[in-house]
C-alpha cells in the first residue's frame, strides 16, 4: 500500500517496467493525448496511483479533496476500459494488459508484480452462502499471471510465481511455482516464469528456481 511520496514514485515506475516501459516520462506526448480519446489501461493505472497516494497519505482537507477527485477520475476512466477495481488492491508491478472487462473485489489482496488479462473476475463467495465472511476474497503472492476469462473466489491463497490460465477457475489454495488450468487442476512446473515483467526487481524469483523451471 502507498504510503508515501516515494512509495507513490516507486509504485509508478514498478507499474511502467511491468509495461516493458522505461518510466512513466516514457510515455510520449501523443501517447498522452490520444488516452483521452482512447482508453488505454496504462493511464487507468496513473490516476489509481494518484488516487491512493491522495488517500492513503495525509488527513488534509486539501488532500481529501485532491483524492476523492482522482478516485472519481479514475473509477469513471476504469468504466471507460471496462475495469471494476477498487484502491489498495496491487503492490507495485501492477500490468493490465487490455481493456476489457475486469472486476475485482475490494478484499482481494496482491503483491508485487501481477499481470492481468482481459474478462477477470476476482470476488468473493457470494453473501448468502454459509462460507461468507468478510475475508472471503483471495489473497495473492508476487508475480502472478492471470489468463484471459480466469474466474477466480472463495477465501483462498495464491502461492508465489503462480500462472493462472485462460477460463481457468480456481476456488482452492495454490502452491507456489505452479500453473493452474481448468477448474482447479494444478500443472507443478514453470509458473509464471517468462510471462510476465518484473516491475518491482526485488521480487525476481530465485536463480535456482528460474534455472529448474526452464
Amino acid at each position: 500500500m502507498i504510503q508515501s511520496k516515494d512509495d507513490y514514485k516507486f509504485y509508478v515506475d514498478a507499474d511502467m517496467r511491468a509495461r516493458g516501459l522505461e518510466g512513466i516520462h516514457s510515455i510520449t506526448l501523443f501517447k498522452r493525448i490520444s488516452a483521452f480519446l482512447i482508453p488505454h489501461p496504462w493511464r487507468f493505472q496513473e490516476l489509481l496511483r494518484k488516487a491512493e497516494y491522495y488517500t492513503n497519505v495525509g488527513n488534509s482537507i486539501r488532500r481529501k479533496i485532491i483524492g476523492n477527485s482522482y478516485k472519481l477520475l479514475a473509477y469513471r476512466y476504469g468504466a471507460k476500459c471496462g475495469y471494476s477495481i477498487p484502491l489498495n488492491v496491487f503492490g507495485p508491478g501492477l500490468c493490465l494488459g487490455h481493456i476489457g472487462t475486469i472486476v475485482i473485489n475490494g478484499g482481494a489482496v496482491f503483491g508485487s508484480n501481477v499481470r492481468i488479462q482481459a474478462c477477470v473476475n476476482i470476488g468473493a463467495f457470494s453473501k448468502f452462502d454459509e462460507n461468507w465472511r468478510e475475508e472471503s476474497a483471495p489473497e495473492f503472492g508476487d508475480n502472478i499471471y492471470v489468463g484471459p476469462g480466469a474466474k477466480i473466489f472463495g477465501p483462498i491463497s495464491i502461492g508465489n510465481n503462480v500462472a493462472i490460465g485462460a477460463n481457468a477457475v480456481v476456488s482452492k489454495s495454490v502452491p507456489d511455482n505452479c500453473t493452474i488450468i481448468g477448474a482447479n487442476r494444478i500443472v507443478e512446473g514453470k509458473g509464471s516464469i517468462d510471462m510476465i515483467h518484473y516491475g518491482d526487481e526485488s521480487k525476481i524469483p530465485q536463480e535456482s528456481y528460474v534455472m529448474r523451471s526452464r
